[in-house]
């Protein structure tokens, strides 16, 4: 089943609850898989075109080799010649056509390697991105499990400051309020 741009640009995923993709770079990718999925798709015309132009061409050679035989029978030495150098001609046109053909061909296994390899390295940098946020979450949640038992000591400290503020207050502190008082004894 051949897989066209459109076919990749409608994908869609789902989500899970607490660990579902992200929608945003699943469209940010599928967007750039189409974009090279369009291009090698273009590259793929083009060259079936060019091959359809150099299949003419040869074909062009070998029915001018063919009037060159009728028209010039008793020229049979001369006839030979030119055909066996429209061969000669020809065989280098397919070659090279065969020889570029394999190089695009190459450079487009190269690219698909290169693209895996991309795809890879995202979903290592995804796992890693994943692994720091679950430690920053787990961090947050024993700041937050301190400042609730923090909350739960508040009314023992209240408790104690009105305990304290009930006390009398030492006869020394009441001779450092009134220096009077300090005098008369």
């Amino acid at each position: 089943m051949a897989i066209t741009p459109l076919d990749i640009q409608q994908q869609r995923f789902r989500t899970r609850f607490g660990g579902g993709l992200d929608k945003v770079e699943v469209d940010a990718f599928l967007t750039a898989v189409a974009a090279e999925v369009e291009r090698l798709l273009r590259d793929n015309n083009e060259l079936r075109e060019e091959q359809r132009t150099l299949r003419r061409l040869v074909e062009d050679y070998r029915a001018r080799e063919e009037a060159l035989k009728e028209t010039m029978i008793t020229a049979q030495r001369v006839t030979e010649e030119i055909r066996r150098a429209a061969d000669k001609e020809a065989d280098i046109i397919l070659g090279r056509a065969e020889l570029e053909a394999e190089r695009i061909k190459e450079q487009a296994q190269h690219r698909l390697t290169e693209l895996l390899a991309e795809i890879s390295e995202a979903k290592r940098q995804r796992a890693q991105f994943l692994a720091q946020l679950r430690g920053l979450l787990n961090t947050h949640q024993r700041l937050l499990d301190v400042a609730e038992s923090d909350e739960a000591q508040q009314p023992k400290v209240e408790e104690n400051l009105a305990v304290m503020r009930k006390r009398p207050a030492p006869v020394a502190a009441v001779d450092a309020a009134d220096p009077s008082r300090a005098q008369n004894r």
